[in-house]
């Protein structure tokens, strides 16, 4: 089993590549996503939460407000840290049993959006990282996801810069091209991790 550490800022692209590896045959490891299904209502984990955060972070249909709790996380350390407290744990196990049930040959990528910020580079036998110039990545958010300049520029701030991604990196992706050279990137870097994998 090849271990896939895959990461890139805000607006990089990294969904796409992602996505893209899945179609290969990659077993895709998302930790958003999974920090999503972990506090899904009837869930400890949203019981956690709740019991943590109050009932004010629910909406009306029973599920996390998570624009809320961002709000609240977004410049509290001490809060975010009892956030993560509750739900690393609980995405860690599911983690591991997503790794559990992966075929002994599998190219398992592990989609991490904070593997630098983290220091988990070290957790991975390769390490992708997306990368794109930060006034691109801006032009996407503003654009595609219909962030403010402001509010985009923002979160890529809280993010690790790009020099310090691109440092722990195995391999790049440079995604400031079109989706045809993406795909083309990603076709070689598939070939380059089933053969490691394959080793």
């Amino acid at each position: 089993m090849l271990k896939v550490g895959l990461t890139g800022g805000i607006g990089s692209g990294k969904s796409e590549v992602s996505a893209r590896l899945e179609e290969h045959g990659a077993v895709v490891i998302d930790a958003d996503k999974l920090a999503r299904e972990v506090v899904e209502p009837g869930t400890p984990g949203l019981a956690a939460v709740v019991a943590e955060f109050g009932e004010d972070v629910l909406l009306p249909s029973g599920a996390l407000d998570r624009e809320k709790v961002g709000k609240i996380v977004f410049n509290d350390p001490e809060r975010l840290a009892a956030l993560n407290a509750i739900v690393h744990p609980l995405v860690g196990e599911r983690m591991q049993e997503l790794m559990d049930a992966a075929p002994d040959d599998a190219v398992v990528v592990y989609d991490v959006p904070l593997l630098a910020e983290n220091g988990l580079a070290g957790m991975y036998d390769e390490v992708v990282v997306v990368d794109a110039p930060e006034e691109a990545r801006l032009d996407r958010l503003v654009s595609r996801r219909g962030m403010t300049e402001e509010d985009a520029r923002a979160r890529m701030a809280n993010q690790a810069s790009r020099e310090a991604r691109r440092a722990v990196a195995t391999h790049i992706v440079d995604n400031t091209g079109t989706l045809d050279d993406l795909k083309n990137q990603v076709d070689a870097l598939w070939e380059t991790l089933t053969r490691r994998a394959a080793s």
